[in-house]
């Protein structure tokens, strides 16, 4: 391997970093991962952390499992890579297969891609066709809430927005309409949980009503706004934004890109409300955190649109060269039967449980933590000034980089969103690790604040 000094010159000359201001980054020693194991990160100095943000919210099993890391030895020996356009693969077909075994009941058609946005984004495409294949040409708005986040490319930016991230691109897209979901009725208007509540599906209504005939689809992140700052809303508004978009004509896209593979506590969020959606995009946990692999999983009713005779065109014209790619899928499909023969779900339950406490009793009470949000294995810890008036730091504090950085010199890896700190364990996280991944967060936010 290079020499870690040499690592750093190259990477200070020629990486541009995703999400990070290059300005900082190339004036502070990077922290560069050499290997892993289990739930551990090592850098190229043989430094161990514990990996708390499961390397950006996909890793689920853990790093180099045995039964994942032979899946893919055994594939490579056989096939790196074929095309899925006009050609089928074992792996991809395998894998289609057992999604539609473990997803929500109806969905039967996987589409694959390589990445949260790029499901989306074909969901997005797949709904515009359907709707004017069915000849409601007039439906081409999407709906989705109050700073959802979906992706960064642009059709997933429109149904998504992040100031932060997004302002250069606002000219170039076509911003969805907009429900505001309970958590801004709570937080930032003071109601208490069932009033927010209320307020939010009394505003959905009206705004559905209003477009409803020129919506094609309704895009929702079930139960827990990821990138937003970790907003947690309840099952019912789920499934009454379910019900609403059908009520309207217009399809519901659920972007599990996040929640899924079992970071709420069930394999996928939309089991909590029982809902079914029309259009299901997974990614991250898909491949158990391994390799770069999405899939948008459609119902029958879907599929069935567009099917016809050849030269009527209705065919989907759209895919990626490493669609259903071999080696990915082969991953998936280890990880899911990791799942059943290490009980992950049944085993995650008391965790989940010993995290609430912890967090409860370390966390929730220091003085500058406004809020702690939490479902299943996802966890936002929001930092404020002044927890009675709410009062945010201003970005140029840097909060929230200060706590990681003071988590980073005790060996521990988590990571911000702006005055939220995250926590996203992979599923696999013993509770001592647990323990330890609490307690270091806990000092780090008391140094920091």
């Amino acid at each position: 391997m290079t020499d870690p000094a040499t690592l750093v010159a190259w990477d200070h000359a020629h990486l541009w970093h995703p999400f990070t201001q290059m300005a900082d980054w190339l004036a502070d020693e990077p922290l560069v991962i050499a290997a892993a194991e289990g739930c551990t990160l090592i850098d190229t100095a043989g430094r161990r952390y514990l990996d708390g943000v499961s390397s950006l919210w996909c890793n689920v099993h853990g790093h180099r499992h045995p039964a994942i890391d032979a899946a893919v030895r055994e594939q490579l020996a056989r096939v790196a890579h074929t095309t899925l356009l006009g050609l089928g693969n074992v792996p991809s077909i395998e894998l289609a297969h057992a999604l539609v075994d473990i997803v929500p009941r109806g969905l039967t058609r996987v589409f694959y891609s390589d990445a949260g946005a790029t499901a989306v984004e074909a969901a997005l495409r797949i709904t515009l066709q359907y709707q004017q294949l069915r000849g409601a040409s007039g439906r081409t708005r999407f709906a989705s809430l109050v700073e959802a986040y979906h992706g960064d490319t642009l059709g997933a930016v429109g149904v998504g927005w992040s100031e932060t991230f997004h302002r250069f691109l606002a000219d170039a897209v076509r911003p969805a309409i907009r429900l505001t979901p309970p958590h801004v009725f709570r937080w930032q208007r003071a109601m208490d949980a069932e009033a927010a509540l209320g307020a939010a599906l009394a505003e959905a209504e009206a705004t559905l009503a209003t477009h409803g005939p020129s919506l094609a689809a309704l895009v929702v992140e079930p139960l827990v706004q990821g990138a937003a700052g970790m907003w947690i809303h309840p099952p019912a508004y789920l499934r009454a934004l379910h019900e609403l978009a059908h009520r309207h004509g217009a399809l519901f896209i659920a972007d599990e890109v996040a929640t899924g593979f079992g970071r709420t506590g069930r394999m996928f969020a939309c089991e909590h409300a029982g809902i079914t959606p029309d259009l299901l995009c997974i990614a991250k946990g898909l491949s158990g955190g391994y390799l770069p692999l999405a899939a948008t999983v459609a119902t029958e009713d879907v599929f069935a649109t567009f099917l016809a005779p050849y030269e009527e065109f209705r065919a989907f014209f759209h895919g990626h060269t490493f669609t259903g790619n071999p080696l990915a899928c082969a991953a998936a499909l280890a990880s899911l039967r990791v799942f059943d023969g290490e009980r992950t779900l049944e085993r995650l339950a008391p965790k989940i449980a010993r995290l609430r406490e912890r967090l409860a009793a370390d966390i929730a009470p220091l003085v500058h933590v406004g809020e702690v949000r939490q479902q299943g294995f996802m966890v936002g810890i929001e930092l404020v000034m002044d927890r009675v008036t709410r009062t945010p730091y201003a970005p140029a504090a840097r909060v929230g980089q200060r706590v990681v950085r003071a988590a980073r010199a005790a060996g521990v890896v988590i990571r911000p969103l702006g005055n939220v700190i995250v926590l996203m364990p992979p599923l696999a996280m013993a509770p001592t690790e647990l323990d330890r991944l609490v307690d270091v967060t806990r000092e780090a936010i008391r140094s920091a604040t």
